[in-house]
C-alpha cells in the first residue's frame, strides 16, 4: 500500500528539483467530451495522481518553494448536495488530507484567487515568486474550455514578470525508478491479469467469438480487483486477425486449428499490468504454429537473461531484431535477415508503471527499480499466424525479475493445460 509519508517523500523529492523562488501548480483533469453532452470515463492526471494519491476530478495541487520553505497546498471540490445525487460522494477534507498527507487543504472554487494573491504578494514575507512550473503535456484539460497550455497564456496576463516553465519531466524522472511499495502494487495487478488469462484460456474453444473472451477477461480482473478495470482495451485477436498489432474489432468466431493472440492487462492503484499469451485454438499447436512460437518463446526468455542495469530499450530492441532475424532464416521462414521488417515491426520493450507505456526515453539506461516489457513477435500474414508473447520484467541489481513468470507460456504446459480442461 502507499501510504501519505511516500506522497509527502515524492513531494520533497520534487521541491528539491525546483528553483527557489517558485510555485508548481498541478491539475487531477477532468472528463473530455466523448459527443454531445457525454464526456468520457474521468482519467486523472498521473503526475498530479503520483504526487497526492488523489483520483478526483477539479483538484488541483499547489507547491511553493521559498528560500527556506516549503509548502504544500490541496485543492478538492467542495460539498456539493445536488451535484452527489447526480455523481456520487466526493471526498471530505479530512479524507483528501488522510490519502495525500497534505493539511493545507482548500476548496476549488479558491483556486484562482490563491493564484492571483501569491503571483502578487510573493511567498512567506514577500519572497517573489519568479517562476510557476506546469505539466504542459498534450491535452491536459483542466476545465470545461480550458487545457493547461490555455492556463499558461492566463498566468502570463497576470504576471509579465514570471517564467513558466514545464515540470512534466521532473515528475516522470521521479516516476522512472519504482518503490518496493509501487512494485507490491504492480505484482497484485499481475496477479489479477494471470486470473484473467487462466479463464480466457480454459473458455478459448471453437465456436466461441473474441469479445466473448474479451468480455471474460474484464469480469474475472473486475472481480478480482474491486472493479479497477482494465490496463488498456483488450486485444483479442483469432487467426489472421492475429497478425494485426492492435486489432480492433473482436467480432471473429474462433476457429479449431488456428491461434488465439492476446494482449491484456488488469490495473491496479493504476498501476497496469501488460501481458501477452498466444494459444492453440483446439489444444494442441500445429508443426508450422509450433515452430514460429518456439522461435518467439525462445527471444523472449533471451531478452529477459540480457536485460540488467546499464542497458536501454534500443539496446533490447538490436538484440531483438539480430535474434529473430537469424533464428528465422535457420528455420527457413525467411530468406535474409533484411527480411525480418516484413515479419516483426513493433518494439520490443516499453517502460510501465502508472502508465501502461510510461513515457520514458528509450536512450536512458535501466535501473534497478524499472519495470518494462519484454514481448518479441513474428507475424506471417499470408500464414494467418501472428505470435507475441510478452512478460513484464522487474530491473534488479543482478538482471531482470520476470513478473509474469506464473502466467505459462511453454508449449508443454499450454498443451497440457488444454488437456486438463478437455478431460
Amino acid at each position: 500500500m502507499i501510504t501519505a509519508d511516500e506522497y509527502k517523500l515524492r513531494r520533497e523529492r520534487l521541491f528539491e528539483k525546483m528553483e527557489n523562488e517558485s510555485m508548481a501548480i498541478l491539475f487531477s483533469g477532468v472528463g473530455k467530451v466523448a459527443s454531445a453532452d457525454e464526456n468520457l470515463p474521468f482519467e486523472v492526471n498521473r503526475n498530479f495522481y503520483y504526487l497526492t494519491g488523489i483520483d478526483q476530478e477539479d483538484s488541483a495541487l499547489i507547491l511553493l518553494k521559498g528560500s527556506g520553505e516549503h509548502k504544500a497546498y490541496l485543492f478538492v471540490s467542495p460539498f456539493d448536495p445536488v451535484k452527489e445525487k447526480w455523481y456520487g460522494k466526493r471526498l471530505t477534507e479530512a479524507e483528501a488530507a488522510d490519502i495525500s498527507g497534505i493539511h493545507n487543504i482548500l476548496f476549488s472554487t479558491a483556486l484562482a484567487s490563491r493564484v492571483e494573491h501569491l503571483l502578487s504578494s510573493g511567498i512567506g514575507d514577500l519572497e517573489p515568486i519568479r517562476r510557476v512550473y506546469l505539466d504542459l503535456d498534450r491535452e491536459i484539460k483542466i476545465a470545461d474550455d480550458t487545457f493547461t497550455t490555455d492556463y499558461k497564456e492566463q498566468l502570463k496576463k497576470l504576471s509579465n514578470d514570471v517564467l513558466i516553465s514545464d515540470i512534466k519531466q521532473m515528475i516522470l524522472d521521479l516516476r522512472y525508478v519504482k518503490s518496493e511499495a509501487e512494485i507490491e502494487e504492480y505484482r497484485l495487478a499481475v496477479k489479477y491479469t494471470a486470473q484473467g488469462i487462466r479463464s480466457v484460456m480454459a473458455a478459448t474453444k471453437d465456436g466461441v467469438h473474441e469479445y466473448e473472451l474479451a468480455n471474460l477477461f474484464l469480469k474475472t480482473i473486475n472481480d478480482a480487483s474491486g472493479y479497477q478495470g482494465l490496463s488498456f482495451p483488450t486485444i483479442m485477436a483469432s487467426a489472421a486477425h492475429s497478425t494485426i498489432l492492435h486489432y480492433p474489432t473482436p467480432l471473429d468466431t474462433l476457429h479449431q486449428g488456428e491461434v488465439l493472440l492476446m494482449d491484456l492487462g488488469a490495473r491496479n492503484q493504476y498501476y497496469c499490468a501488460d501481458v501477452s499469451r498466444t494459444v492453440p485454438i483446439g489444444g494442441k499447436f500445429n508443426d508450422l504454429q509450433r515452430k514460429i512460437y518456439t522461435i518467439v518463446l525462445n527471444c523472449n526468455k533471451a531478452v529477459a537473461k540480457f536485460a540488467c542495469p546499464g542497458k536501454t530499450i534500443k539496446d533490447l530492441q538490436a538484440f531483438t531484431i539480430e535474434y529473430l532475424s537469424s533464428e528465422c532464416v535457420n528455420a527457413g521462414l525467411l530468406v535474409c535477415k533484411e527480411d525480418i521488417t516484413k515479419v516483426y515491426f513493433h518494439g520490443v520493450s516499453h517502460h510501465i508503471g502508472l502508465d501502461t507505456h510510461d513515457p520514458h526515453s528509450k536512450d536512458k539506461p535501466l535501473e534497478p527499480g524499472c519495470i518494462i516489457s519484454d514481448e518479441p513477435g513474428l507475424y506471417f500474414a499470408d500464414l494467418g499466424i501472428g505470435v507475441r508473447i510478452e512478460d513484464d520484467l522487474l530491473i534488479t541489481e543482478k538482471g531482470a525479475e520476470v513478473l509474469t513468470q506464473e502466467i505459462i507460456k511453454e508449449v508443454e504446459d499450454i498443451e497440457a493445460f488444454y488437456a486438463h480442461v478437455r478431460r
